[in-house]
């Protein structure tokens, strides 16, 4: 199911044994662009305590009332490694959590051996290059439950049409400068300008979806697509 991550914010943590706490934040992969931790709020309002929860620990999500339960106790997460929510999350701190509930370590996998984590507010506000120009900046993401993916980067374009967001799939970044904040991908302003539009009131459809990827003529995710529009986006 694709729902906006702004969905996450507030979501109620179930652990095995009872209520956990409530998920602040999330850090992915900047080379997959997978979710690889949920930022935890644990505790009463004294005595905040963040942890990070893995995906790899959820068993089920229910969006309609507003919790997720994972297959851990609350022991296991109290004892889990601290999160200094004020330091980037080194690979040293991801080995120590990895090894603690025994996962198997996500970057020895990966292509990039240089890929770092990125929270969801660092990104936020990041601007957006079109082949052409500047043409907006990211106000948030569209994510895949099934395997915790970022399936579309959420794109306001106000200060060109006021109002507009469009969704973008992050296989058309062509390069994001993480010192300047910006992300530049590959296509035009006028493609993005006549793209469809985006609601992050309503449910992101396989339709919808349809009609961005031939949009853009670009291949879907889910099935091969080889017609193009004239979007001019290449």
């Amino acid at each position: 199911m694709l729902t906006n991550t702004k969905e996450l914010k507030g979501l109620e943590i179930r652990a095995t044994d009872g209520r956990l706490g409530t998920v602040d934040q999330f850090y992915f992969d900047d080379d997959t662009w997978m979710i690889r931790y949920l930022t935890v709020e644990t505790g009463g309002e004294m005595n905040i305590h963040r942890v990070l929860i893995s995906p790899l620990s959820i068993q089920r999500v229910d969006w309609k009332n507003r919790f997720l339960e994972v297959a851990l106790t609350k022991t296991q997460v109290a004892n889990s490694p601290t999160l200094d929510t004020h330091q980037p999350i080194s690979r040293q701190h991801e080995a120590a959590y990895s090894d603690y509930y025994g996962h198997s370590y996500y970057w020895l996998r990966s292509q990039a051996k240089d890929s770092h984590l990125r929270s969801k507010e660092e990104v936020i506000g990041y601007h957006i290059d079109a082949t052409d120009g500047e043409i907006g900046h990211v106000d948030g993401f569209v994510m895949d439950d099934e395997d915790w993916s970022l399936r579309y980067l959420e794109v306001a374009t106000q200060n060109w049409w006021p109002g507009k967001k469009v969704l973008l799939s992050p296989e058309w970044i062509a390069d994001v400068r993480w010192e300047d904040s910006k992300v530049s991908v590959g296509v035009t302003r006028e493609a993005i300008q006549k793209a469809p539009p985006y609601d992050d009131s309503m449910p992101v459809t396989r339709e919808y979806e349809s009609q961005i990827y031939s949009h853009y003529g670009r291949p879907s995710y889910w099935r091969p697509y080889r017609e193009t529009s004239s979007a001019g986006s290449f």
